[in-house]
């Protein structure tokens, strides 16, 4: 009921003529929206340069400085556990962590400062339809739920990023720039990230990247057909990316290799070729070229199918032989069934005469029928079964989907990303030893399974993962689903029912990590378990108050820092946090004068919370010469009594660190 909007109508009319000049702004409301850069429009329009802001290589956008607001601001928040969600709660080194992931990333970095070896993204693609994170610490949560009409409960920040919404880029890189800023702070100087996304916002992806680890951080990309869809306009999109970054190319210098794949059918094949014709080398090449015609482009075995001959040291192919200079080594090779000259390479022979002479002694070097043809190398496969991180995979994105829903028994998350790749990404970056990968969009949790799957069977491997995701309401995503991926919801949720538990998809994420330790996983020596840790806010109480606040009901409620409901355990977890220590540590849980006392680490930290601590507690405590301890500043009877404990530590063990909360 209103008439047409003209300034937008002129925009677009703009946007034919001059599509440069069309950029993106912030409306009253805060939203995006077309706009035109009327500096570029004066350039288009003049025959000289034209005076303006000062130019310079940037990526900006509408927002861009709120999100960096949203990286630097604190939170008064904690990590509680879950030991009733965790598998092998006590011992293992492994965590998930249910909540929104820019918390979780602020709550960590001072436990995991430069401490992660390879951290792995799979954001939500900005379809228009996919849920991104809104971040803003200026209001409430109840301001900020009556902003957004989100009904959820928990006050998960979610946002639909809809076409209408802006679609366009802005939202996509508020959410991820400030994710980014801090994901950095927790990778090892050698670390690296990498990152899987679509064609939306691959650019975007890239220029991010750079901008946050520097210019020389982005170091490649595989390109990943996983599609063979051919139904969309302009041209087909049958392919995703994974990006990857450096922090620091000094530290790492890029030697990623991996194993060819398709090897052991190779092998094996030849092997049937060797039994059925012996030494006719010529019969077996013209089998193996047979052989390999049957593989698609897409098949791993067609990458190795120049290796077609095979000789009694093993399966190999005729390199080149020729010198890289011209004219480089210069003399007569006699064909050995000829004995008559062979054919030089134009640039003469790669090797000196007597090398040469020593190769085709040892029956290293290829000749062909007769002397008409330029002898080979010969290039064994089984001293190149190593290569480079190729940049193109052909990868069947329902292979991963079939592994999945064969492990749940239905299908319950649409296209999950390939647990095996991702394991063969991490080992061919260098992911090892005791190295910790961290996935901040956890998803079906691919990413931390490909961990288990690093660790299966090498026994210089015992990676561990961080997993963080936030507790999307299952419910609402599937209001807004369609076809198949509303009936896959519907099965997440049924099958979450069955277990009694909340619909969302951090509960997906951890029945997955459950049903692969219960099924997949057979080898003893892994870390079977995971501790569960889920954001909360901070477990001291707001007691600040003036007098004349205070009713004599609420005085009682005042009195205690520690909220009501909060155990031990939680507490410990914040301690751990304050102190930046390792939050997957051992714990031990013991008594001393009838108290509870928590061991992290073989005492490299002892806490007690209990609500009267006598001095012979103290003592007991202080004699296990603990690196750090921590009691509960109510605990004390009197101020007498604290300073009596820390004179007590004085004594007994004064290396000890000691505070109160």
């Amino acid at each position: 009921m209103m008439s047409p909007d003209l300034t937008q109508a002129n925009i677009e009319k703009l946007a034919e003529l001059f599509p440069t000049v069309v950029t993106e702004s912030a409306d009253e409301s805060g939203a995006p929206r077309r706009s035109i850069d009327f500096d570029l429009l004066r350039q288009e329009l003049a025959d000289h340069i034209v005076e303006g802001p000062q130019e310079r290589y940037q990526l900006d956008w509408p927002g861009k400085r709120a999100a960096a607001f949203a990286a630097n601001a604190p939170i008064a928040k904690t990590l509680r556990p879950a030991r009733n969600e965790s598998v092998d709660f006590d011992t293992t080194k492994n965590l998930f962590i249910e909540g929104d992931n820019l918390e979780a990333l602020k709550l960590l970095q001072e436990s995991y400062l430069g401490k992660v070896k390879l951290i792995y993204i799979d954001p939500p693609y900005n379809t228009g339809n996919d849920f991104v994170y809104d971040d803003d610490f200026a209001e409430s949560s109840a301001e900020y739920l009556a902003r957004s009409g989100q009904k959820s409960g928990t006050g998960d920040r979610l946002v639909a990023n809809t076409e209408a919404n802006g679609r366009f880029h802005s939202d996509w890189l508020s959410m991820m720039y400030p994710r980014l800023k801090l994901a950095k702070n927790l990778l090892t100087d050698d670390g690296v990230l990498v990152v899987s996304i679509d064609e939306n916002e691959h650019a975007s992806l890239v220029r991010l990247g750079e901008e946050v680890l520097g210019g020389a951080s982005y170091v490649g990309e595989i390109v990943l057909k996983n599609s063979s869809k051919n139904d969309q306009a302009y041209v087909s999109i049958q392919h995703e990316y994974i990006v990857f970054f450096v922090k620091n190319r000094q530290a790492n210098s890029g030697d990623w290799v991996e194993k060819k794949e398709g090897l052991d059918k190779i092998y094996a094949a030849f092997n049937g070729f060797r039994k059925k014709h012996g030494d006719d080398w010529t019969a077996i090449n013209a089998e193996a070229k047979a052989w390999y015609r049957q593989f698609p482009a897409s098949d791993p075995v067609s990458a190795s199918r120049h290796y077609t001959w095979m000789d009694a040291r093993g399966v190999y192919f005729p390199d080149n032989i020729a010198g890289p200079n011209d004219g480089q080594y210069v003399y007569d090779v006699t064909h050995p069934l000829t004995g008559k000259t062979v054919k030089m390479p134009s640039t003469g022979w790669r090797y000196p005469e007597a090398a040469m002479r020593e190769r085709i002694s040892e029956e290293r070097v290829h000749f062909g029928p007769d002397e008409t043809t330029v002898p080979n190398n010969k290039t064994y496969l089984a001293n190149t079964e190593f290569q480079s991180l190729t940049s193109i995979r052909y990868v069947d994105g329902r292979a991963a989907s079939k592994r999945l829903a064969t492990l749940f028994g239905e299908k319950v998350f649409t296209n999950p990303k390939d647990e095996f790749l991702l394991r063969d990404i991490y080992r061919a970056v260098g992911v090892t030893g005791d190295d910790t990968v961290l996935d901040m969009f956890a998803g079906s949790g691919s990413a931390m399974q490909a961990v288990l799957e690093l660790n299966r069977g090498a026994a210089t491997s015992s990676c561990r993962f961080i997993g963080i995701q936030i507790a999307e309401d299952l419910t609402e995503t599937l209001k807004t689903a369609r076809g198949a991926a509303k009936q896959i919801t519907t099965n997440a949720i049924s099958l979450l029912a069955r277990l009694d538990r909340p619909a969302t998809v951090a509960e997906i994420t951890k029945q997955r990590m459950r049903l692969v330790y219960e099924h997949l996983v057979d080898d003893p020596m892994l870390d079977r378990g995971f501790r569960v840790l889920k954001i909360d806010s901070s477990n001291l109480a707001d007691t600040l108050a003036t007098a004349d606040d205070l009713v004599q009901i609420a005085l009682a409620e005042s009195v205690d820092s520690v909220k009501s409901g909060r155990t031990d355990e939680d507490l410990l977890f914040q301690v751990l946090l304050d102190w930046g220590l390792d939050l997957a540590a051992p714990i031990a849980v013991n008594e001393a004068g009838s108290r509870r006392v928590l061991s992290v680490d073989d005492d490299a930290l002892i806490a007690c919370f209990a609500n009267d601590v006598s001095d012979d507690l103290v003592r007991t405590i202080a004699e296990r010469h603990p690196l750090r301890a921590v009691f509960l500043d109510a605990g004390f009877a009197t101020d007498a009594a604290r300073i009596n404990a820390e004179q007590i530590f004085r004594e007994v063990s004064p290396e000890t660190e000691v505070r109160t909360i």
